[in-house]
């Protein structure tokens, strides 16, 4: 990919929001891990990745570790000392270099990190080379800290193409989900995606969908989903340590009338499963939920309430 490209993607999704402009998003980044973001990273437990299979079908999935195993070793060189469990769709396919999307995440003090590059697994580290990094704002993330790590153990893996009634369930309850996109041209990445319990509407067995709030007008993830409808979700159960990973294709919807009952919500985005890989005991982390965003608005329009949790403020 190189140096920061113009991408048609964003630029067109900005133009039909009326946000952003022709240097906003991509071209404003470049390819060094500035000396802030690798302490944060060292620090970090967790991190989101995805990156294409070999169909071309984007996955997203969630690493975890003791702080230090994200290490970045110089300007543009990342190790990540984690590799996705076995059963994870992302395990193998990254054998291979492939493009690659990360958010990594500090849910206690609400901070965030994109980086977006190649990488390579070798053993039981992935090696990353950076194109671009970019730090986020804290909107949409929610408070949690870690009450335990357990020990290792083995991964049990549920295969479909359609969710389970426990499955929507689990993401109907979210308030927080990782999704990762893919452009051609310009590579993966992973954002974060946050709201209330219940910002994902699961409409069907074979399809999601969940407000766009406003943000910083880049709009990387929709740029490439322009681009390219191919997307990936992953769902982390925090509290148990499990995955719910959907591969799928993504699309915006525009039409006003399509956000009605979601507060604030800008726009819709539809998401269709074309299959979907549960991994229990994909994460040694246990997570403790202090407290939600103060920017998430209402999952609902009947969801308005006068106490302050949640809600705007």
């Amino acid at each position: 990919m190189g140096a920061p490209q113009h991408h048609q993607g964003e630029q067109a999704v900005q133009r039909r929001a009326g946000e952003g402009g022709p240097e906003w998003g991509s071209p404003m980044f470049g390819a060094e891990i500035p000396a802030g973001f690798a302490g944060f990273m060292t620090e970090q437990r967790l991190a989101a990745i995805s990156a294409p299979d070999d169909d071309g079908s984007v996955w997203t999935t969630v690493l975890a570790g003791p702080p230090g195993f994200i290490l970045p070793v110089d300007e543009r060189t990342i190790v990540l000392r984690v590799v996705p469990p076995v059963g994870d769709p992302l395990r193998d396919t990254l054998d291979g270099i492939r493009d690659i999307g990360i958010v990594v995440m500090s849910p206690e003090t609400q901070r965030r990190i994109r980086i977006n590059g190649k990488a390579k697994r070798e053993g039981e580290h992935l090696f990353v080379h950076t194109e671009q990094v970019l730090g986020n704002c804290p909107k949409y993330l929610q408070v949690r800290e870690v009450v335990e790590e357990r020990p290792p153990a083995p991964t049990v893996v549920h295969h479909g193409t359609e969710l389970s009634d426990e499955q929507r369930r689990w993401i109907e309850a979210a308030d927080t989900f990782f999704v990762g996109s893919l452009s051609p041209e310009h590579g993966a990445d992973a954002s974060h995606r946050g709201g209330m319990p219940g910002f994902v509407n699961v409409v069907g067995p074979r399809k999601l969908t969940w407000p766009d709030y406003f943000g910083n007008s880049f709009y990387m993830t929709l740029g490439n989903v322009e681009l390219n409808p191919k997307c990936g979700l992953v769902f982390l159960d925090w509290e148990n340590g499990h995955t719910l990973q959907l591969t799928g294709t993504a699309r915006i919807n525009w039409a006003t009338e399509a956000a009605q009952g979601a507060p604030e919500a800008l726009r819709m985005v539809e998401f269709d499963v074309d299959r979907l890989i549960q991994v229990d005991n994909a994460s040694p982390l246990r997570w403790q939920l202090h407290g939600f965003s103060r920017f998430n608005p209402p999952a609902h329009a009947d969801l308005h309430s006068d106490t302050p949790t949640g809600g705007r403020s």
